[in-house]
């Protein structure tokens, strides 16, 4: 079946299976910035927006884009390598395989959340798994980032 999306600015018709999932219609499209590790929402490797909201691309049906705004981290390129930098200065980078699912959930939460607690910033990670750091660094860039030192 067809569906079109708007991925990034950009309109695109896709071609997708009835069980195809987005993480692998966008990884065929060429957006590689979108990992899998799970298939199970666990990890938010595959962390997208779709109309702006952060969604599990791995176990979305692509069908169900039709006709909506995907945003992937080629999106908020500037706004990525903003804290992107962050993470390098608190030393969180680490193998920056999670990164990109990672950095769409910060963003994410940078747009939905104002002056958010420390609880409330590790309430909305849950999902993000980093297998490198032990999160505390990424938690001073998050602070840094959001402003609420």
């Amino acid at each position: 079946m067809q569906i079109e999306v708007i991925v990034n600015l950009k309109k695109i018709k896709m071609e997708v299976d009835a069980n195809e999932f987005l993480a692998d219609t966008l990884r065929k499209y060429g957006i590689l910035s979108v990992r899998k590790g799970c298939d199970t929402t666990c990890c938010g490797l595959c962390t997208v927006w779709i109309d702006d909201k952060p969604t599990l691309s791995c176990t979305t049906l692509s069908f169900r884009a039709n006709g909506r705004k995907i945003t992937t981290i080629e999106g908020v390129h500037k706004e990525a390598n903003e804290f992107a930098q962050i993470l390098v200065a608190e030393g969180a980078e680490q193998c920056g395989f999670c990164s990109p699912g990672f950095i769409m959930t910060v963003l994410a939460m940078k747009n939905e959340l104002t002056n958010p607690t420390e609880e409330t910033i590790v309430h909305y990670l849950t999902g993000n798994l980093c297998r490198c750091t032990g999160y505390m660094g990424q938690l001073r860039a998050i602070k840094t980032y959001l402003g609420v030192l």
